[in-house]
């Protein structure tokens, strides 16, 4: 436990959510359907899940 960050989880999980959020917003406002939205705004989520963690990770080796 002596190496573990506790908030590089919650800054994925945080990152995750807002993007979900944000992306199937948009695209009810511009006129989709909240099923289509959503679908959309999961496949979001994932995404920015897998580039914050990369990130994350590119980062910690580097040290």
């Amino acid at each position: 436990m002596r190496g573990y960050n506790v908030w590089r989880p919650l800054i994925l999980i945080a990152a995750a959510l807002l993007t979900r959020s944000l992306v199937t917003n948009l695209c009810v406002l511009f006129g989709m359907t909240p099923e289509s939205a959503s679908n959309l705004g999961f496949i979001a989520m994932i995404a920015a899940a897998f580039i914050t963690y990369s990130r994350m990770m590119k980062h910690q080796r580097r040290k």
